[in-house]
């Protein structure tokens, strides 16, 4: 996934960003919300996590305008602010999760994960795909009762797929996912993750559709 982290603490920030980051997933981290804007206006993101106390503003009225401009992109509310009133004020503006520091980087972790599974139409995280079983909360794979290790990035494209089935998914879409602002990306990149998930999964696994993009091979 791409993931925008407004944050302002750098502590907290560098801890969350290298946590995601290790997940696999694409992590724009600013520490303004006029800088969140910016970001939001040149890229699409599968979720955004928002501290509530920034320089620039509080997070709540922020939400409330992006809701309000129609954005439904999943967020998830990172804050200090522990009252049950604030936690329903936050789900109310429109937020998806809410999490109050400190917290476990792994439970963040998880809490993404089903975050966006609820998304994807599919909040079960265990999945058949012919001859697959995916656990995607523990990020598990079985291929014909066998154990397959996947990497970060693998992960991150397969969930796409999955969560995906049957849409085309462009090379800049899957690029989207996997790499920040700050990354370079190899040209053939996407094409070495792609060939490396059909050696591990299945030839059949993902579809290329010549100059278009990939899909979802049928299980």
């Amino acid at each position: 996934m791409r993931i925008l982290l407004i944050e302002d603490d750098n502590t907290l920030g560098a801890a969350v960003h290298d946590q995601l980051a290790a997940d696999g997933h694409s992590v724009d981290w600013v520490q303004r919300l006029d800088t969140a804007d910016s970001a939001l206006a040149v890229a699409t993101y599968d979720l955004i996590l928002l501290d509530l106390m920034l320089p620039d503003g509080r997070g709540l009225p922020f939400l409330r305008r992006l809701r309000g401009r129609g954005l439904g992109t999943p967020v998830m509310i990172l804050t200090a602010l522990d009252q049950v009133s604030d936690r329903i004020e936050g789900l109310n503006t429109g937020a998806d999760d809410y999490l109050v520091k400190p917290f476990d980087l792994a439970e963040l972790s998880a809490r993404i994960g089903s975050v966006a599974r609820r998304y994807s139409g599919n909040p079960n995280p265990l999945l058949t795909h012919g001859n697959l079983q995916i656990d995607l909360a523990a990020r598990t794979i079985l291929r014909d009762n066998r154990t397959v290790a996947l990497t970060a990035r693998e992960w991150v494209l397969l969930e796409a797929f999955l969560g995906n089935p049957g849409q085309l998914l462009s090379r800049a879409r899957l690029e989207d996912k996997l790499y920040s602002f700050d990354d370079e990306v190899e040209s053939n990149t996407i094409e070495v993750h792609i060939s490396r998930l059909r050696k591990k999964l299945g030839a059949d696994l993902i579809r290329t559709e010549r100059g278009l993009g990939y899909r979802l091979g049928q299980g």
